[in-house]
């Protein structure tokens, strides 16, 4: 008894010594712990705190074991100061989660990651880290997850990421990481989810990553990856997301992807894959999104397709007619753009549940049929560019969610629904070049929703009702219309106007009301012509001709005595007049612009002889020849050069300001240019184009003087002037702050964009440059000086001479001379970078147009002259700016995107 007692005893005799020597261990731990977390300053109300009077376990974002001992850090949307070097990581051997995502941090990750060898999550995502991936990755050998998306990170992918065997979860996307895709990776056989989307990647993707069979989500796209897809991949039986998009793969669809019947989503778009579409594809039970947009498949769509819910097909080589087997599931349908043949009934009768369809640009025959009606889930239907005939059925009125309805650049005929108004929700409603007749139904005057309505180039007859003032967009040209243009004044919403080749009568007075009304009516050049409008209320105007093939010229008082008569209007109507007068003869110019350039040789002649037989030929503002001539010589002191304020591609440009107090930049030809063939050539071309250019990014042209002094054109005055010259002064680019910098780039891009997609042809500017883009007061962006702009006819090869300012011409330009609009599309990325970076990017092109951003950090490309952006946000923008414009200078202009392409990606 006394042994068994002395045992017990001597048991809590080491007890009694052993707790405070445990204890004491846990307070050092928790004190060396404690000490590391305060010098992050991530804590700043711990900062001066004593380490014996806190417990750093209780803090926000730390999670401690029973012991004491840091387990967990973890954050989410902090604005943490400092980088992750801050963080002593020895400090915390028992780590196992690490959490810091979208707080901002910088610097690269430290090769003290290794030291974390019980981590089993590494989480960083949405920061601003870069730099490599440390080596000493290897020795997180627990890790399961990692995120590293949305940062700056560089560089190859690692070797070391192979070591990883207990990974599941791999997100890199949106860094800037190059190389090639290792084959070494395959050796991470857990991995669940693998996504490096979104970097600069290149090369193929090897077929041992087959072996990972656990894989349910691979994501590659946005890469420079190519060669053909392997068809090994089919062996991932348990996959359930593939993107692949945005590349280079070649090639046909693996027949292998038939295999994988976990599949629900499938991305192959923006590649060059060729060949038909595999039927396994639509076999396959579980699939519900399936993207091949922008490539070049060739065949029919098989029926089976219509059991997915999201189809693109859009962009390809496709043939066949558009037919879905019953029950059809589609929402969305997207088969523009292709070779389509045949009539649409089947898809319109078995299709019901369908939410977006656009099947335009194909070459689609027969009626619309009135099972269409039927469709009442629909938003979007675009059925334009076929040869689609017969009426438009009433039944389409029954589609209440319907907000864009475009059948434009068909055969319809027959008069339009007369219940139209039943369609509430319709924004856009196009009808264009189409053979419609009988009149307007009051009911499209009375939708509150509709804002865009063109029925240009129909057989329309009878009145334009009042109430389609109320839209912002309306186009009735060439149609058949009578009667008098009586917009409301008090519901006059009208941006763009187009009344022209009608037989409308009446006075013009509801029209100047309603311009008068609005601040910003952009008419169309041709807006009035070939009608038969009454202009006798105003005796200062008078119409000596207005039709399409005769020159229209106008007498009207001198600017002073209208600038008199303002002060004392005898009603509103005169009041009008001397405001909106210079608008009216403005819009009769811009109608003798477009009939003299309709022809370009014979604009050519007809300019050549009212030279020889009158000395002068001039249309500006609402002045005749004469009176312009003598009032821009006075304004300008006969070009005196201390009116210089630049100089184009070929003349001076001046600014002048008239006696009304308006102010105009003057590009006038000097007598030795004007006097060279290729000057000549230059300033006729930039009338050419710029009287058909209608965009609010693009400098606007008032008018022209051709004279036997001197020629020269008349622009809307840019107060900042360049961008180049606001760049170059210290002073004036400090002003520019980051977002009128993304701003402007921007102005830019949608100005191209409109110039290679919505005009027709299109239009290449071929001297993209910082000097040729344009600020006002604003800050906005507008481009300017065309004259070695290009009309790009489909028919012709395009060749052409080597034009353009030296640093942003485009190496196929200067390797082949052939124009496409590519050309400009790099020209734009040096812009943009210029723009960001404050410089021109210089001896950097040469590495970024092979690299697209290989090893280049965001903080080498910005101008050092503004604050590093703090603002995520902004941060983020100027990101997306560099990495479209990295893909806009890539050597091959095949890979380079469109200027729609860049608008778009730049205002999502």
């Amino acid at each position: 008894m006394w042994h068994t007692n002395a045992i017990d005893h001597l048991l809590l005799l080491i007890l009694f010594f052993m707790l405070p020597q445990t204890t004491a261990t846990h307070f050092n731990n928790s004190s060396l712990e404690g000490k590391a977390l305060v010098a992050t300053n991530w804590w700043p109300q711990f900062v001066n705190a004593s380490l014996e009077d806190i417990d750093h376990c209780t803090w926000y974002g730390i999670r401690c074991n029973e012991a004491g001992s840091v387990i967990e850090i973890s954050f989410n949307k902090q604005n943490l100061k400092g980088n992750l070097g801050s963080l002593d990581l020895s400090s915390f051997p028992n780590l196992i989660s690490l959490e810091i995502d979208n707080c901002g941090l910088e610097g690269s990750i430290p090769e003290q990651i290794g030291l974390l060898s019980n981590l089993t999550q590494l989480s960083l995502w949405g920061n601003r880290l870069s730099g490599n991936l440390p080596a000493s990755l290897a020795n997180l050998i627990n890790l399961q997850d990692l995120y590293l998306s949305d940062n700056n990170l560089s560089g190859e992918l690692p070797v070391a990421l192979a070591s990883l065997i207990n990974l599941k979860y791999l997100y890199l996307s949106y860094n800037n990481f190059s190389g090639e895709l290792h084959a070494s990776l395959a050796n991470l056989t857990h991995l669940e989810s693998l996504d490096l989307s979104n970097n600069q990647l290149r090369g193929p993707i090897p077929p041992s990553y087959a072996s990972m069979l656990n894989l349910t989500d691979l994501y590659l796209s946005t890469n420079h990856l190519n060669g053909s897809i392997p068809n090994e991949i089919g062996n991932l039986q348990n996959l359930q997301w593939l993107d692949l998009g945005d590349n280079n793969f070649k090639g046909s669809i693996p027949s292998s992807f038939g295999n994988l019947s976990q599949l629900l989503y499938l991305n192959l778009g923006m590649n060059s894959m060729s060949g038909p579409i595999p039927l396994d594809i639509a076999n396959l039970m579980n699939l519900k999104y399936v993207d091949l947009n922008h490539n070049s498949l060739v065949g029919p769509v098989h029926p089976k397709f219509g059991n997915i819910s999201y189809l693109d097909f859009s962009s390809n080589r496709l043939t066949g007619n558009v037919s879905f087997q019953y029950p059809c599931r589609l929402l969305h349908l997207d088969l523009s753009m292709n070779l389509m043949t045949g009539d649409i009934t089947n898809l319109s009768s078995n299709c019901f549940d369908l939410e977006y369809m656009d099947i335009s640009m194909n070459k689609l025959t027969g009626p619309i049929s009135h099972f269409v009606g039927s469709m009442v889930s629909l938003t979007v239907l675009d059925m334009s560019t076929n040869q689609l005939n017969g009426y438009i059925p009433k039944e389409i009125t029954n589609l209440q969610n319907l907000k864009t309805l475009n059948l434009g650049v068909n055969s319809l005929d027959g008069p339009l629904p007369s219940n139209f108004g039943n369609l509430s929700q319709l924004k856009i409603l196009n009808l264009s070049m189409n053979s419609i007749s009988g009149q307007i139904p009051l009911g499209i005057a009375n939708m509150t929703s509709l804002q865009h309505v063109d029925l240009n180039h129909n057989r329309i007859v009878g009145p334009v009702h009042p109430e389609l003032g109320k839209l912002s967009y309306l186009d009735l040209s060439s149609n058949n219309l009578s009667g008098n243009v009586l917009f409301q004044f008090n519901v006059c919403y009208l941006q763009y106007l187009n009344l022209s080749m009608n037989r409308m009568t009446g006075s013009i007075t509801s029209i100047l009301d309603c311009s008068n009304y609005l601040m910003y009516l952009d008419i169309s050049n041709n807006s009035f012509v070939g009608n038969e409008l009454d202009y006798s209320e105003f005796p200062q105007l008078k119409i000596l001709n207005q039709s399409l093939n005769n020159l229209t010229t106008a007498i009207v008082p001198s600017p002073s005595s209208i600038q008199d008569r303002e002060h004392k209007p005898k009603n509103k109507l005169v009041h009008n007049l001397t405001i909106f007068l210079p608008l009216i003869v403005g819009l009769c110019f811009l109608l003798l612009v477009y009939t003299c350039y309709r022809n370009h040789n014979a604009t050519g002649k007809r300019l050549e002889s009212e030279t020889k037989k009158h000395g002068n030929v001039c249309s500006v503002l609402n002045y005749d020849g004469t009176i312009a001539y003598e009032d821009f010589i006075t304004a300008t002191e006969d070009f005196d050069l201390k009116y210089c304020i630049g100089t184009g591609g070929y003349g001076s440009v001046y600014e002048a300001k008239l006696p009304n107090g308006k102010t105009f930049a003057l590009k006038k030809l000097h007598r030795f240019e004007a006097e060279q063939p290729i000057f000549n050539q230059s300033f006729k071309n930039e009338v050419q184009v710029l009287t058909n250019l209608r965009h609010k990014n693009i400098v606007k042209l008032y008018g022209f003087c051709l004279h036997n002094k001197c020629n020269f054109l008349v622009y809307e005055y840019m107060e900042r002037g360049s961008l180049f010259c606001a760049l170059s002064d210290s002073e004036s680019a400090v002003d520019i702050d980051w977002m009128k910098r993304v701003n402007i780039i921007k102005d830019v891009a949608h100005a191209l964009a409109y110039m290679h997609h919505d005009c027709n042809p299109p239009i290449v500017h071929r001297d993209i440059s910082t000097n040729n883009i344009l600020l006002n007061s604003k800050m906005e962006g507008f481009v300017g000086d065309f004259g070695a702009a290009r009309l790009l006819d489909p028919d012709s090869s395009n060749r052409t001479v080597i034009v353009g300012t030296l640093g942003y011409i485009a190496p196929e330009l200067a390797f082949n001379m052939i124009v496409t609009e590519k050309c400009d599309v790099y020209s734009f990325g040096v812009v943009a970078l210029e723009t960001i970076g404050g410089k021109h990017p210089g001896d950097l092109l040469s590495l970024l147009n092979h690299s697209t951003g290989h090893g280049i950090m965001l903080e080498n490309i910005l101008d050092k002259r503004l604050p590093y952006p703090t603002n995520r946000s902004i941060e983020k923008e100027i990101m997306r700016v560099c990495n479209v414009a990295f893909a806009c200078i890539l050597t091959d202009p095949k890979c380079r995107p469109t200027m729609r392409n860049v608008s778009q990606e730049l205002s999502s």
